[in-house]
């Protein structure tokens, strides 16, 4: 099958290949189209090698049967897969938009919340997952879709579970395991565990906020030891707008033993979503605790009052005013009395004089 567009011949004789999409060392994912049910679809095609091997494609059926069954609006699903031209395939779901990996080199660091709303988007296609029992094993950015409306699903269920059973001396650098993201104990060569993911969305995590890698190194080696002894820099170092309760959730799903880490991915996710209403409340008490003291100060009657002499005398002003009124009564009394004191004499005077005159 060639890398070109292949408008002629249909795989399984119902998918005509358009056009690439992605290419790895494991496969090459082209947009097709279904021609019977008339819908674009996307087809995975794997390398050659892990085609003919039958050990191999007997797991691939399995576990490509096992992620057919999941349905969940996080996850990519899968429409069917078979085997033709000598290549295993297998068709699913497309999304439009681009992966994750693209969106992380274009942003360099993620505001909180968006970074937040799609991990925990994340979160919840890979805990379904993990009640079903199925472990994803390769959790990255490349395997994580993101459509235009910012909806997140999570891709490569089934095939990741597969190539996790490949013994390391058959595996590719890509194969292996996507080094940059794989979990302690999956660098061990043990299984892969549900908390094995968390560890990988903690990774993802690490990377959407800070723009970098918890670890840097020249290969897959090098990643193996340092995820298996290395403790990762402090987010908040990288990037100060990390709150630090989210950094210690982040640092929690990086604990070298499984144990120590979130159990799934669903109970990552419940602390991310308790995390994100704790800090929206947050915000929002500490917007009214701004607004409200002004609003009782500037506007002590609401409504609000719009003329300058409506405000209300200030208390030192209620205390003088009637003390000044006061001062003013007496004074204009005593002046009364004198002025009214001093006529009696007089009257009095006039009075004895008509009486002594008769």
């Amino acid at each position: 099958m060639s890398d070109q567009q292949n408008p002629t011949n249909l795989l399984g004789n119902r998918y005509r290949l358009e056009h690439i999409l992605g290419r790895g060392g494991m496969s090459i994912v082209y947009k097709a189209y279904d021609v019977t049910l008339e819908r674009p679809v996307a087809v995975k095609v794997l390398r050659q090698d892990y085609s003919d091997n039958s050990e191999f494609q007997k797991s691939f059926h399995q576990e490509a049967k096992a992620a057919a069954n999941l349905t969940h609006p996080n996850i990519v699903t899968i429409h069917d897969f078979g085997f033709d031209h000598g290549k295993l395939f297998i068709v699913m779901e497309y999304v439009p938009g681009t992966d994750l990996k693209q969106l992380i080199r274009q942003k360099a660091q993620f505001e909180v919340e968006e970074a937040l709303d799609l991990i925990t988007q994340a979160c919840e296609g890979i805990g379904y997952a993990h009640r079903a029992g199925i472990v994803h094993c390769d959790v990255k950015p490349l395997n994580m879709l993101v459509t235009p409306d910012l909806r997140l699903k999570v891709t490569d269920f089934g095939i990741a579970r597969v190539l996790s059973t490949i013994s390391i001396d058959e595996k590719s650098d890509l194969v292996w395991g996507s080094p940059q993201y794989f979990s302690p104990e999956q660098a061990s060569g043990k299984a892969p565990l549900p908390a094995s993911d968390v560890y990988s969305l903690g990774v993802i995590l690490y990377e959407m906020l800070t723009g970098k890698l918890p670890f840097k190194a020249d290969g897959a080696s090098e990643y193996a030891r340092l995820h298996r002894e290395q403790l990762p820099q402090s987010p908040t170092l990288l990037n100060p707008a990390i709150p630090l309760e989210l950094e210690k959730i982040i640092l929690k799903t990086l604990a070298k033993e499984p144990a120590a880490r979130y159990r799934t991915a669903d109970q990552f996710g419940r602390i991310l979503g308790t995390f994100g209403q704790t800090t929206n409340a947050i915000h929002l008490e500490d917007e009214s605790t701004i607004v409200e003291p002004v609003q009782s100060l500037a506007y002590p009657q609401p409504p609000a009052i719009t003329h300058l002499n409506d405000y209300p005398a200030s208390q030192d002003s209620e205390q003088k005013s009637p003390a000044n009124i006061d001062w003013v009564t007496w004074i204009m009394g005593i002046a009364a009395f004198l002025l009214v004191g001093g006529l009696i004499p007089f009257w009095m005077n006039v009075i004895l004089k008509l009486s002594l005159s008769k």
